[in-house]
């Protein structure tokens, strides 16, 4: 018997969502379809009156500009976004974890603190933009000559940025990039870093703390070194002696609950929240329980869906944080004359996306079913197990970079529409929402989550796969933006204030 080619994603729905091609004239539901349906575009399984809600998840996603009648291809056309929510209805349990779950390790790197790496990089970091140059020639010279000689070290990577000078010394833009900076110097998966201001910034080093911080931990000026090309000279010397000490790293077997991993979505379709994004949330779900910590953040792309995340706080406390970081973004967006409706992109609309409230129920699937345990401000360093929540843009590098800066030592990114992406020092696992992705990018994507939609998996089974491929990358093996190079050009700290 053939599948059908639709969805109905929860009793209470007025829409179903193809999940392949459906013609003019297919019955879709005990409904006759009026036009062509795209794969992961939703059709009217009712007469929805003009004004009313269009609901899709059991949540409304927006309210109808006209008649649709039951049949009906919904979208741009006759959806439009409105700030209504449904009531969160009971919250079912998070997926069941074994004691053999519970029990599970992985092969990381003990630090001297006592944290737990998933990788053993060298990173090379500059203060501001002017050193940018520098740093990046200092990587490839260490790559060069002094990577071959030590195979317990994964590569160094250079972190450079547009930031450090022509910005107040004071206020939200300094605060962000110093706490962005300061997370990545300590960040685990870093077994040594070198820091390389020019010496006249505004970002001072001195703000860094690196003065007599041990042999893994340095800092110096191009100013001082006498010239771009002898910071170079000099930096050779200072990377032997830190390569020496972090190439003597060996992996060892430590619980999966030191594994902190960020939930990403970037280039979203209409079957992301169906597939890639609830099979995340299982292996969130797995990950939590055996005492791990989930990062769910892109407070943009939850907007419409946060009340969901709200009923499950552990506290009055995180929810009322969750609250305020929302009314945050709704003020920042009013001031520069925006909408968090401007999102979804134009790519997640060809997907099948109409607006963010439809968007936004997909993405908090990421998260999983567990208890929201705590709520953090970009880059924050985080130190609660279970899944937290981080306050982010939904910008893909920028949301990353925060989680990264907070501790993330991996991430897991999904998409239904092709990202690339890769955040070094942190690896990157790729998620496709449907098979035609994955076929056609393969040396990109990690996992086909299409197979959900054709019924040859479920989101449970093809969780688990998550989580054990998520196991396997923190114990070495290589995702495949790091086999192709991805992560030099990822680190992109979130810019505020004004520039001068």
């Amino acid at each position: 018997m053939d599948r059908q080619p639709w969805i109905i994603l929860s009793a209470g729905d007025n829409v179903a969502v193809a999940t392949a091609p459906i013609a003019e004239g297919a019955t879709v539901a005990g409904v006759t379809t009026r036009q062509k349906i795209d794969p992961g575009h939703k059709v009217a399984i009712s007469d929805i009156p003009i004004g009313t809600a269009v609901v899709k998840y059991g949540q409304a996603i927006g309210r109808t500009t006209a008649d649709v009648k039951a049949g009906d291809h919904v979208h741009s056309h006759n959806l439009h976004f409105e700030n209504d929510r449904l009531a969160a209805t009971a919250n079912s349990a998070p997926e069941e974890a074994s004691a053999e779950d519970r029990a599970r390790t992985f092969m990381g790197y003990r630090r001297a603190d006592g944290r737990a790496a998933t990788r053993n990089y060298i990173g090379i970091i500059a203060s501001v933009n002017c050193s940018t140059t520098v740093c990046r020639a200092i990587a490839d010279e260490a790559n060069r000559t002094i990577l071959p000689h030590y195979d317990g070290i994964d590569g160094f990577v250079p972190i450079v940025h547009d930031q450090g000078c022509g910005m107040s010394s004071t206020g939200d833009g300094m605060n962000v990039l110093h706490r962005t900076l300061a997370g990545y110097t300590r960040h685990v998966n870093f077994g040594g870093v070198l820091m390389i201001g020019l010496g006249c910034e505004v970002n001072q080093l001195t703000l860094y703390g690196q003065s007599g911080a041990g042999a893994s931990k340095r800092h110096f000026n191009i100013q001082d070194a006498g010239g771009s090309r002898r910071a170079v000279e000099r930096a050779m010397g200072v990377l032997r002696e830190i390569a020496a000490d972090v190439g003597r790293e060996k992996r060892v077997p430590m619980s999966i609950g030191e594994i902190i991993i960020g939930l990403q979505c970037g280039g979203s379709d209409g079957f992301s929240g169906i597939t890639a994004n609830p099979a995340l949330g299982v292996a969130a779900d797995l990950l939590a329980a055996a005492g791990g910590t989930a990062i769910l953040s892109e407070t943009s792309e939850i907007y419409g869906a946060e009340h969901l995340l709200r009923s499950r706080a552990v506290s009055d406390d995180v929810a009322k944080k969750l609250d305020e970081k929302i009314a945050w973004w709704e003020d920042y967006v009013a001031l520069h004359g925006a909408s968090l409706d401007n999102n979804p992109s134009p790519g997640n609309k060809r997907g099948g996306l109409t607006t963010i409230l439809e968007k936004s129920l997909g993405a908090v699937a990421k998260g999983g079913r567990s208890p929201l345990t705590a709520v953090y401000g970009y880059a924050e360093r985080v130190t609660a197990p279970g899944l937290v929540f981080m306050d982010t843009p939904g910008y893909d590098p920028v949301s990353a970079t925060g989680q990264v800066a907070g501790g993330a030592n991996m991430i897991a990114f999904t998409t239904g529409r092709g990202s690339c992406f890769g955040c070094r020092p942190a690896p990157s696992l790729k998620l496709a929402s449907n098979s035609a992705l994955y076929t056609s990018m393969e040396e990109d994507m990690d996992i086909d989550c299409g197979s959900i939609v054709t019924g040859d998996a479920t989101i449970s089974g093809k969780g688990r796969e998550i989580f054990e491929l998520i196991v396997d990358t923190a114990s070495g093996k290589k995702t495949k933006s790091e086999i192709f190079g991805y992560g030099d050009n990822e680190f992109v700290p979130w810019h505020l204030g004004a520039t001068l």
